[in-house]
């Protein structure tokens, strides 16, 4: 196991590719929350109905 294995950090900077041994990039356990914190606290907007359109009187002729 070393420079051609892929699953190893050392095989993925071998490759040039990313993965979970090599992350592209770091996260943080508070950075990862307060962005879900934020989502879920968003209110969600409503939508108002469509206005109901008449159709156009008939001509007699």
């Amino acid at each position: 196991m070393g420079r051609g294995d892929r699953k190893t950090r050392k095989g993925k900077t071998a490759i040039r590719s990313y993965g979970n041994a090599r992350p592209h990039k770091v996260t943080t356990k508070t950075a990862g929350a307060a962005v879900k914190k934020a989502a879920a606290h968003k209110p969600a907007a409503k939508k108002a109905a469509p206005a109901v359109k008449k159709a156009a009187a008939k001509k007699a002729s």
